[in-house]
């Protein structure tokens, strides 16, 4: 049964929040029961310290066990201090009133954090890709889920490059998921490309990671979040598939802008809770479809200089491309993580490679501390985020110039 409300001009009370918490909470009976809450990392916004007390004030002396794992896919784990200001909580509270309380990091670079659920078999992947791709995926998820008794994903829906929309079932693959199923549907994202998927309610990869997350044999209850600015917007409580098709139905309304016509340049401007290229990229996923051909997008992000944590290296070597630039060469990149060519065409956005020529759609220019010499080597321009004043770029959307002051959340798209 689902439970929500969700508003397009206003936020939720945190009266409302509660009466929907309680009603559901109430119907899972959860007296006794171990319970894990799935939760996003720093890089989405999201209430999590509002919903983290009030999850403690229902379930804290009512559950057998009240843990947390955060969903990183590959994002670098958080430290105690990050994740204290993550869930909102001081130091003493957390080694206080919390101290029953576990939060762990999903530790994706640790194999034996693993367990196999089984696997789709390739004729099912050529059915749920339309003929894209046809190969086995090894469904492999953190074991860590099997010491509880109920699941409850708790994080927010926004439009996203590789599925659509984030939320619901993600909140599993890629989120606490094995490469296997991440390197799989990012590239199958990629194939399709984030110009298309973004913003599409039910896609290809949506389909198989709800078809992944059948295989968790565990009760589930999602808690979709809707965010508006700061402030929450829609809760709506379910199944993870139906607080997903809630959710993406209002985040359809909040989060995507329509535009009369595409800009030329586009000032992406983005918040420190992107502490690298591989997260500030959405600057500009969200804005390619509303970019004209030949115009550039600038990711300015002076607090930024690693291009990624974790996949750096392999991005020193493949660098930025458009889709058919691998594609076209595929003998010589069939060895490379595909999770990182896809994140490298997302970045690049769409274009084509002809007669060994590649020809992206668009200009992408970094504007961090990434030395012009590595955005160079990576295929991506620079500019001096020093050399930057922001009145240079406000007000001008008649000129074609847009100033995005946080990018990353909100698609733009040009009405047809």
């Amino acid at each position: 049964m689902l439970i929500g409300q969700g508003y397009k001009n206003q936020f939720l009370s945190e009266e409302e929040i509660s009466d929907l918490m309680s009603q559901a909470l109430d119907a899972a009976d959860l007296e006794d029961k171990r319970v894990l809450i799935l939760i996003p990392d720093s890089t989405r916004t999201a209430p999590i310290p509002q919903m983290f007390r009030l999850f403690h004030e229902y379930l804290g002396d009512k559950a057998a066990a009240l843990d947390y794992l955060i969903a990183l896919g590959t994002h670098q784990p958080m430290n105690e201090e990050a994740i204290n200001k993550l869930v909102g909580v001081t130091p003493d509270e957390r080694s206080g009133k919390y101290a029953g309380v576990n939060i762990f990091n999903h530790r994706w670079d640790l194999p034996e954090t693993f367990v196999s659920l089984g696997k789709i078999t390739p004729a099912e992947v050529e059915e749920i890709s339309g003929g894209l791709m046809r190969e086995e995926v090894n469904i492999r998820i953190n074991k860590l889920i099997f010491n509880y008794d109920q699941l409850i994903i708790c994080g927010p829906t926004f439009p996203h490059e590789v599925v659509g929309f984030s939320g619901g079932n993600k909140y599993f693959f890629p989120g606490i998921s094995g490469a296997d199923v991440i390197n799989f549907s990012h590239w199958l994202g990629a194939i399709i490309t984030s110009y298309e998927i973004m913003g599409t309610k039910y896609t290809p990869v949506r389909r198989v990671i709800d078809r992944a997350a059948a295989m968790i044999d565990l009760p589930k209850l999602c808690f979709s979040m809707v965010v508006k600015g700061e402030d929450l917007a829609g809760l709506y409580i379910g199944t993870p598939e139906e607080a997903y098709d809630a959710a993406t139905d209002l985040s359809s309304k909040l989060h995507i802008v329509w535009v009369d016509k595409p800009f030329k340049r586009v000032l992406s401007v983005m918040p420190e809770m992107y502490d690298d290229i591989w997260t500030a990229a959405k600057g500009m996923y969200k804005m390619e479809p509303a970019i004209a051909g030949g115009g550039e997008v600038i990711i300015y992000a002076p607090h930024i200089d690693e291009i990624s944590y974790t996949h750096g290296h392999i991005i020193d070597r493949v660098g930025y491309h458009v889709r058919d630039y691998f594609l076209k060469q595929w003998d010589r990149f069939k060895d490379e993580p595909t999770g990182v060519l896809a994140h490298s065409t997302h970045l690049r956005g769409i274009g084509a490679y002809e007669n060994g020529v590649e020809k992206p759609r668009i200009e992408v220019t970094l504007a961090t501390r990434i030395p012009p010499e590595r955005c160079a080597q990576v295929n991506l321009g620079y500019l001096d985020p020093d050399a930057i004043n922001f009145e240079d770029w406000k007000n001008r959307e008649d000129e074609g110039i847009l100033f995005v002051p946080k990018a990353g959340e909100q698609l733009y798209r040009v009405k047809s």
